[in-house]
């Protein structure tokens, strides 16, 4: 199976523009968050980031496919002393553009600094929204199941008959679960938590994200030879697992520093077949040539 890498340089709003409609399986990215890392992207502040936000998530709406899904990790920034609202604006306007606001996972960064404000305590997780074009995604729930764990020794050892039943709640707030549908499984679907420590390793970029986050959403929603978008493409870290686990990606990037560090990596037979087929465009952005 021959997988393809493509990486733009250029701003994700012209770049994505050039991008077929409904071509793309999954999309994977962590935008800049807002008014951070000014010397590296030029920061937005909290108060245009839905704005600024709004244009690419109309393109990356065209350009997924309709059984695709769009995975954002975002995290909002304390603004004077509270809590910023941007995320939670920008979902509502998301879905007002026409995404379906699926579902909302944890990452919860194991290996965090420890805090030194006296007011507030260090963040140790950030979000994953999912979002989708329709209700009827794909989803490969198998390819992401864990153990059981300690959880069945002791709650299914010995099962009460409210256990083998779905009993209403004795306060009222629905019916319980039936225990009993877990006798005999060795494997079950996990939490929408998921526990991972933070890139350490230096790739020369401020954010990069482990390679588990973006691995642990392709098993879930892609299978092998799907394409895979990062619109911010940032250290590649996306697009290089998407390559390992044999999926094709697209990766656009407007710092040129990062952009060229990626294309440094690249396999070398991979990047003369995009370089020299000439069934692609190239087009100029920013006084560059990206590959395509």
């Amino acid at each position: 199976m021959k997988i393809n890498t493509e990486i733009y340089l250029g701003d994700s709003k012209e770049v994505l523009k050039k991008l077929p409609d409904n071509s793309v399986d999954l999309i994977f990215t962590s935008p800049p968050y807002a008014d951070q890392r000014k010397s590296t992207y030029g920061g937005i502040h909290p108060d245009k980031y839905v704005s600024w936000f709004l244009p690419i998530s109309k393109e990356l709406l065209r350009v997924l496919k309709p059984d695709g899904t769009f995975g954002l990790n975002i995290k909002e920034k304390v603004v004077n002393g509270e809590r910023s609202t941007y995320v939670m604006e920008l979902i509502i306007e998301m879905r007002k553009q026409g995404w379906l606001w699926t579902e909302e996972f944890i990452w919860h960064k194991k290996n965090c600094f420890p805090g030194k404000w006296p007011n507030r305590f260090r963040d140790a997780w950030e979000r994953l929204l999912q979002f989708n074009k329709d209700k009827k995604f794909n989803m490969y729930q198998e390819e992401v199941m864990v153990p059981m764990g300690d959880w069945a020794k002791s709650r299914l050892k010995n099962l009460s008959e409210t256990d083998k039943i779905r009993d209403e709640s004795k306060v009222g707030s629905g019916f319980g679960k039936n225990i009993s549908n877990w006798v005999d499984r060795d494997m079950a679907y996990p939490t929408n938590v998921l526990h991972l420590a933070t890139e350490c390793n230096n790739k020369k970029h401020s954010a990069a994200f482990p390679e588990g986050l973006p691995e642990w959403f392709m098993k879930l929603f892609t299978k092998e030879g799907d394409m895979i978008l990062d619109p911010f493409m940032g250290s590649g870290t996306t697009n290089f697992v998407a390559s390992r686990m044999k999926r094709n990606s697209i990766g656009i990037e407007i710092v040129p520093e990062y952009y060229e560090m990626v294309k440094s990596q690249i396999n070398p037979v991979e990047l003369y077949l995009f370089e020299s087929e000439a069934k692609y465009e190239k087009v100029k952005l920013n006084g560059r040539v990206p590959i395509r």
